[in-house]
């Protein structure tokens, strides 16, 4: 194998030791430094400290010490052809370099951090040399991340890294600085690099002709990530869609709650005082748009839950837990899809592409007080909540949005109309006679009075809307006539 040599400089000690202990098994030699150099001598490991390697001391603190020719020399340098020069400086080649990058996301994320702390966490150093020995892939493995640790050493005790293997490790490098580099970018300026690791491909995209990738973003959450799929056929392009839309909305509406969804948008929404009974109230809402939809809940998923859903036909269902009964159930549908997974955070930013560039915004958030009664009448209590369970379905559906509710259910969903009396009108259709004594949600304000006659119309006996139309005294005037109470929000919840 040649060369046994290998330089071990790490942030996250995370199994490190164990790791080290299965490199000196082989015949390496370790050269490390500073914390990573006393974390392995207290484990009994034989290490040669850097400074012992360059014949410098470590200076500034600690923040230059790897920065020495006879380091990046031996990180650098190339087969035999660089052999000659390397023996004129007394330089040491190293055939691995294990290093990870300071914590600076991390650092940045808390609150207790100073703009000293977090500027401490640049790593200058550690990038340094994992470029170096990517770059010099062929002649050096470089290791990034613990995961990669049982890889690496059983690759190495089986003979050596294979070309295949170091060019992964090579890339996996240059992401791991990219991605660093990235959030130094977010955090000093209003440019954004946006890192993102291929989590696998996809069965197909939006339709079957387009291939399709799933991509996570570097350091950002992700429910779908970070959850499993117990069953069922591989995801599409389509099922993460609307999965992740129906699992944002059932978030917002809490717990015990249940959401069905087609198209990104929603078909039916509801609180129950059980799980099943929500389902059962969502489904309802409109159950021939409800099937071959996504089910998102909001609690356990229990065994008479899971019957309820078992006998519908469904592409996805999505929950915080699954009992083990009720699996059982479940796996009756073998082509079903079935995710468990942590509710999502409301956290990062929203992007949209555009043709060579991205619309960036802050992610919106439903906020259901601060409202104003506009009407002479104003809400009963049950009418209050149940204008507040509307609004919320109402900013998850896609613009013009109009939603009609009964009580903690949606009975009638006008979603992704050009206009807003045409919103109103397929609500009402929807709803049907369920209209009658339910209160509506619109995401954005009336610009006329004809959505809100057609609401009245269906016996609607309140409406919460944001407001602003130059109109607004027109549609406050309708209400009054017909006696809805209407309350507007200041807020709208455009979707699009």
């Amino acid at each position: 194998m040649g060369v046994r040599r290998a330089l071990v400089s790490v942030h996250d000690k995370t199994g490190i030791v164990e790791f080290v202990k299965r490199l000196v098994a082989t015949g390496y030699t370790i050269v490390s430094t500073g914390g990573t150099a006393s974390t392995l001598a207290e484990a009994g490991i034989e290490v040669v400290p850097v400074e012992s390697v360059t014949e410098a001391p470590e200076i500034l603190d600690g923040r230059v010490k790897t920065l020495h020719p006879r380091i990046h020399g031996g990180i650098l340098a190339r087969g035999d052809q660089d052999e000659s020069e390397l023996a004129t400086n007394g330089i040491e080649r190293f055939d691995l370099v294990v290093c990870n990058l300071y914590r600076f996301r991390e650092t940045w994320a808390d609150p207790a951090s100073s703009e000293s702390d977090i500027i401490e966490m640049i790593d200058i150093g550690g990038p340094a040399m994992v470029r170096a020995a990517a770059k010099n892939h062929h002649y050096v493995g470089v290791v990034v991340s613990p995961s990669q640790y049982d890889v690496v050493a059983a690759a190495i005790e089986s003979g050596g890294l294979d070309d295949d293997l170091r060019r992964r490790l090579a890339s996996d490098a240059f992401f791991h600085t990219a991605s660093y580099d990235a959030a130094i970018v977010d955090w000093l300026g209003r440019d954004l690099v946006i890192a993102l690791r291929e989590v696998g491909e996809l069965r197909y995209g939006e339709n079957p002709h387009q291939e399709a990738v799933v991509y996570r973003e570097e350091g950002a959450p992700a429910w779908w990530a970070e959850g499993a799929q117990l069953q069922g056929k591989e995801m599409s392009f389509n099922n993460y869609a609307d999965t992740d839309a129906a699992w944002w909305l059932v978030a917002d509406l809490g717990e015990s709650s249940a959401v069905v969804v087609k198209h990104t948008n929603p078909a039916g929404a509801a609180r129950g005082g059980t799980v099943v009974e929500a389902l059962e109230k969502a489904w309802e809402g409109d159950p021939l748009a409800a099937f071959g939809g996504v089910i998102a809940i909001n609690g356990i998923i229990d065994r008479e839950t899971a019957e309820a859903i078992a006998a519908r036909f469904v592409e996805v269902v999505v929950a915080r837990d699954v009992a083990d009964d009720a699996r059982v159930v479940l796996a009756s549908r073998k082509s079903m899809r079935v995710l468990v997974a942590p509710l999502p955070v409301r956290q990062g930013l929203d992007y949209r592409r555009i043709e060579g560039g991205l619309l960036v915004q802050e992610r919106d958030a439903v906020e259901v007080d601060g409202w104003e009664v506009v009407s002479e009448r104003a809400p009963s209590t049950d009418e209050m909540a149940a204008l507040r369970f509307a609004w919320v379905v109402a900013a998850h559906a896609k613009s013009n949005a109009i939603v009609i509710a009964k009580g903690e259910q949606a009975v009638g969903i006008g979603a992704g109309d050009q206009s807003r009396v045409g919103a109103a009108e397929r609500a009402v259709v929807k709803a049907g006679g369920r209209a009658d004594g339910g209160v509506a949600a619109s995401d954005a304000f009336f610009p006329f009075r004809d959505g809100l006659d057609t609401l009245a119309a269906a016996a609607v006996t309140a409406v919460v809307a944001p407001g602003g139309s130059r109109n607004d005294q027109e549609v406050i005037d309708a209400a009054n006539e017909q006696g809805l109470a209407l309350v507007f929000t200041k807020r709208r919840h455009f979707r699009h």
